[in-house]
């Protein structure tokens, strides 16, 4: 296979269509998924005060979506386990180009841009050997599929292009088949792990799951400017269990457990749905089968529980503040302390909140 190196040497004049920046799209803070109220799906922008940005047509439900970082234009991936991508242009709401999966492989529902916006990383599974896959696909060529690594473990969820330039990607160690759609074939045996890699994809780090709670699977992820990484988990041994369903990594191939207020994870039905950091300082994760937000200070200690049904979407933004998005339309400003709503829109959010910074 073309390296990307060469690749981009012979296709430097090569691009898709020029784009607008984000400013020009209303200056959204986060991009996300919704459905309007006549069941149609939009990819949606919000801004700081929790306001519509822009709302553009999407042709099925999506998951999450790549943000590019300078372009208003978005790669919608298909929810797990589908096989396409769609790069948005959310100033004019045109679909430019399907991406598909290359044969015998299929997408986890996230991925990420270079800090430059030049390469696109999916997330992804070979089916025939169940391993996880990195994609790699460069945006001068559209969106040209031109390298791939492993993963470094099986079920690749979420993957972060981190401030270093390295990527952080979480294997949640569930293997599936499009078969059996989303059914989970090999709990008994999973091993969640987070891995660090280099742009290149070669791997500096790994934190495993330890082996008493290897069933405790790693899905979602974001990080703070010095590289800390708060990490999501979904429980999926004994639901009469209650592990620590959030844990943080500081780069020494260990995940340390967050420290949850007496009781507080035995209501969250094992399932955190989102992490992000807190403009202010600290984590927030969200529990939607809990319905509620909790909050972390640096530490790792929990600070607060705030109640809201359906609530999902969390994300930070460089102006300094937090967000949070429910399925009834609700735009929460997210604190350590305090769960407020800022805005509501006839509109039913989907599960998550990416940032454009």
């Amino acid at each position: 296979m073309t390296s990307r190196r060469q690749f981009m040497a012979g296709m430097a004049l090569a691009s898709v269509a020029p784009s607008l920046t984000w400013a020009a799209v209303g200056n959204p803070v986060a991009i996300t998924a919704a459905m309007a109220t006549d069941g149609t799906f939009l990819i949606v922008g919000l801004t700081a005060a929790g306001e519509i940005a822009f709302r553009q047509p999407l042709p099925a439900r999506g998951h999450a979506a790549a943000a590019h970082p300078h372009l208003a234009e978005a790669v919608a991936i298909a929810r797990r386990p589908g096989t396409f991508a769609k790069v948005v242009d959310c100033a004019t709401g045109d679909m430019r180009q399907t991406i598909t999966a290359p044969a015998n492989h299929h997408f986890y529902g996230h991925a990420a841009f270079s800090p430059d916006g030049e390469m696109l990383f999916t997330t992804e599974q070979d089916i025939v050997s169940g391993q996880g896959r990195i994609g790699v696909w460069a945006r001068a060529g559209r969106y040209k599929r031109v390298d791939e690594f492993a993963s470094g473990g099986i079920g690749p969820h979420e993957i972060l292009t981190l401030p270093s330039g390295n990527l952080a990607v979480a294997n949640g160690g569930i293997r599936t088949h499009p078969d059996t759609g989303r059914e989970k074939l090999n709990l008994d045996t999973m091993q969640p792990n987070l891995s660090i890699f280099s742009p290149s994809g070669g791997l500096i780090d790994v934190a495993t799951v330890p082996a008493a709670i290897h069933q405790n699977s790693l899905r979602h992820i974001a990080a703070t400017a010095d590289g800390t990484i708060v990490c999501g988990f979904q429980w999926q041994g004994d639901p009469f269990a209650a592990p620590p369903l959030v844990a943080f990594y500081k780069g020494s191939g260990e995940l340390v457990p967050a420290q949850f207020s007496d009781g507080a994870t035995h209501g969250l039905d094992g399932y955190i749905g989102s992490v992000c950091t807190l403009g202010q300082g600290g984590f927030a994760a969200s529990a939607p089968r809990g319905g509620c937000v909790l909050t972390f200070d640096e530490t790792g200690a929990q600070m607060a529980t705030h109640r809201a049904t359906d609530v999902c979407g969390v994300t930070s933004f460089p102006q300094g503040g937090s967000l949070a998005t429910d399925g009834f339309g609700n735009v929460f400003d997210l604190e350590m302390n305090e769960l407020r709503v800022k805005n509501t829109h006839g509109l039913a959010f989907d599960n998550h909140l990416v940032s454009l910074s």
